[in-house]
């Protein structure tokens, strides 16, 4: 190890005990770390649990495969009539207009069907087990038209192998990430393109099989708006008292945990920081951009804000005279979908995060009093809730 090696290792010890060893929030914080490693230990022996029983049950649907193989199997007529209806629906839209029937292991195919879907249809039913032979007497169509049978509907992507789903078993997860793992470790000991190049496929590999999440999510290009909370809450006090809290965001971290600081900056702009995922501090600025008095409040963050993040908030007054709030939220949290994984491995759940700081604001509108765990507790917040 070198002399800079071994600066930057005691830079990082040096940083670590100072960050548990703080004489403020020190308690805090190792509380926090050794609840992350119980989490993690916890989540790790449910994943290999998982793991093991799907690789289990896959040995042994091999062997029965295998077996199958060097032995002639005796199907019923029923039951190879039920076999195939259980294959329909993967690559047929409208597999209840399809009739099967069977006879001494040949099946008959009536119905009604796509053209298109002809082809894929057969294919598929005969590699069902039992089937001796297919007697297609489908009756094809290039559309719907006015045929009750094939109106609506679901188009069917076919039998795809386990790869190609957005969602992967848990064996597969695990011949992923560890052939991801390998390739990474092979790709950085190889100073070259060629290495960088597997070393990525590596990585993208290994982080697939860890947070099962497709591609597109993960590099954020799915057009979605990342993680959503949604939640309505009544609160005991008048629409008015409720939102004159949420129309000056600047006393949320007077009784939200994860809220830290909030200032105003004119035109309904604001600096906003937040504890993210994992307990890391994030700064960002956003705007109040519809604000209805006593009904609406809708904002979103700045273009190029590190937190992508929009929101609703509603206001209506209730029959008992109290408040019904409806919140709904999206947001794209540092690093995406994955680093809102990451953070849940270590017990950080954003979602219930947000949740638990929106009960925390029922509580303070309603009661008067600032929560213990509140993020700031010295000064008294601008909005009266009396």
């Amino acid at each position: 190890m070198n002399k800079k090696q071994i600066l930057y290792t005691g830079l990082g010890l040096g940083a670590g005990l100072m960050y548990v060893l703080d004489p403020d929030r020190g308690r805090r914080r190792r509380a926090l770390v050794r609840d992350m490693a119980t989490h993690l230990v916890h989540t790790t022996d449910d994943a290999l649990g998982t793991t093991w029983r799907d690789v289990r049950n896959r040995m042994r649907g091999l062997a029965a495969e295998a077996t199958t193989l060097f032995t002639r199997e005796t199907v019923s007529d029923e039951v190879l009539v039920e076999r195939v209806r259980a294959r329909l629906g993967r690559v047929v839209s409208h597999p209840h207009a399809i009739a099967v029937t069977a006879e001494h292991g040949r099946v008959t195919l009536r119905g009604p069907i796509f053209a298109h879907e002809v082809d894929p249809l057969l294919k598929c039913v005969y590699t069902v087990r039992g089937v001796a032979g297919v007697e297609n007497q489908l009756e094809a169509h290039a559309e719907a038209g006015t045929i009750p049978d094939l109106q609506g509907g679901r188009p069917r992507l076919g039998e795809r192998s386990d790869v190609l789903q957005t969602t992967w078993a848990p064996t597969t997860r695990l011949l992923a990430g560890a052939a991801g793992g390998a390739l990474a470790l092979y790709g950085a000991r190889r100073r070259s393109m060629t290495g960088s190049a597997l070393g990525l496929v590596g990585l993208g590999l290994l982080t697939r099989g860890l947070t099962n999440l497709d591609m597109q999510t993960l590099l954020g290009s799915s057009g979605g708006r990342g993680i959503s909370v949604q939640k309505t809450i009544s609160i005991q006090a008048p629409v008015e008292r409720v939102y004159a809290v949420w129309s000056h965001p600047e006393n949320f971290p007077h009784f939200m945990a994860h809220v830290r600081a909030v200032q105003y900056l004119g035109d309904g702009r604001y600096h906003w920081t937040v504890l993210g995922p994992a307990g890391i501090p994030c700064e960002w600025e956003g705007r109040i951009t519809t604000h209805v008095p006593n009904q609406l409040l809708e904002f979103q963050s700045a273009p190029g804000s590190m937190i992508d993040q929009h929101g609703i908030v509603r206001f209506e007054p209730d029959a008992q005279g109290g408040t019904r709030l409806d919140v709904k939220m999206s947001y794209l949290p540092p690093a995406g979908a994955v680093g809102h994984v990451v953070a849940k491995l270590f017990g950080a759940d954003p979602r219930s995060e947000i949740i638990a700081d929106l009960l925390r604001m029922k509580s303070f509108i309603e009661t008067g009093h600032q929560p213990h765990d509140a993020a700031e507790r010295q000064r008294a917040p601008h909005a009266s809730t009396s």
